[in-house]
């Protein structure tokens, strides 16, 4: 249940940090205004407070291994959403990314 716990948390992270990042990006660079840029703010505060809620309580672990998170998951907003196409270069990195996060956060560790 812990992993399970973890990898929902990771998704919802990403959904915070990326969608933030994403209306602060159409607030000011497609010009659709500070509602718009206020949202992207909020989610992205979202974000820093779902990433307290990981089981583990090591924040550098817990920061790099969502970097993994982050990189798929950007390239899988950009497909959804904008319309992005990853060449297989995009999907094999972002692959390399996730078989780090599994090692980080999930590999047996010693007490």
């Amino acid at each position: 249940m812990t992993v399970a716990r973890s990898l929902l948390l990771f998704g919802l992270a990403a959904l915070a940090e990326i969608g933030g990042a994403w209306l602060v990006w159409q607030g000011v660079r497609e010009h659709r205004g500070w509602v718009w840029i206020g949202a992207g703010v909020l989610a992205l505060g979202a974000y820093g407070f779902v990433a307290t809620l990981q089981p583990d309580a090591h924040f550098g672990r817990i920061l790099a291994a969502y970097g993994g998170v982050f990189v798929a998951g950007s390239l899988a907003w950009g497909m959804a959403v904008d319309g992005f196409r990853p060449d297989r270069y995009d999907v094999t990195g972002a692959l390399l990314c996730l078989v780090g996060v599994a090692v980080i956060m999930y590999s047996p560790r010693g007490a």
